[in-house]
């Protein structure tokens, strides 16, 4: 009787833990909670309502320079059409709503509190945001004078880059 009592509150104990963790986490809301692997995956899933290409057949860099940086996605088989035309649409749509400050699709995807988030709609109208098309895909260029600014960009760029896991990387 008494190991049946001690094994039930156990299991009590255990849920209670339970509840109040998740309680923290909801109330917190805070993604440093959750394991890489979780985030990375939840950003997968939030990536294909806003994405139209597949993050399994392409791949996104981000590499960041004195004066902002350059976003690149690419078909990993370059002559997957369909992939690249994808790429080419939703890159020519987000550098064309990235110059107006409308991050909202970032926003969706990654979280309101993305690190350099903010900073980019601020100050949409000190960065210079270019377009070009590559054989496997497309690039967003992004250029400015201001110091903050790029700081903010190095900030998100590696967030996309630790949020996407292996659909992203650095250069």
């Amino acid at each position: 009787m008494k190991r049946e009592n001690r094994r039930v509150q156990a299991f009590v104990a255990a849920v209670a833990l339970v509840v109040v963790a998740a309680t923290a986490y909801v109330l917190t809301g805070r993604d440093e909670q959750r394991t890489p692997a979780a985030r990375q995956a939840e950003i997968a899933a939030r990536g294909r309502a806003v994405m139209p290409f597949d993050l399994e057949r392409t791949t996104h860099r981000f590499a960041g320079s004195a004066t902002g940086g350059v976003q690149t996605v690419t078909s990993e088989d370059p002559a997957d059409t369909e992939q690249v035309t994808l790429i080419r649409e939703h890159l020519a749509a987000e550098a064309a709503r990235f110059g107006k400050g409308d991050y909202g699709d970032p926003a969706s995807i990654h979280g309101a509190g993305m690190p350099g988030l903010r900073e980019l709609e601020e100050g949409h109208d000190r960065i210079a945001v270019r377009y070009a098309e590559l054989p496997a895909g497309a690039q967003i260029t992004y250029t400015t004078s201001d110091t903050s600014l790029v700081t903010a960009l190095h900030a998100w760029f590696d967030a996309q880059v630790a949020d996407h896991g292996r659909h992203a990387e650095h250069g």
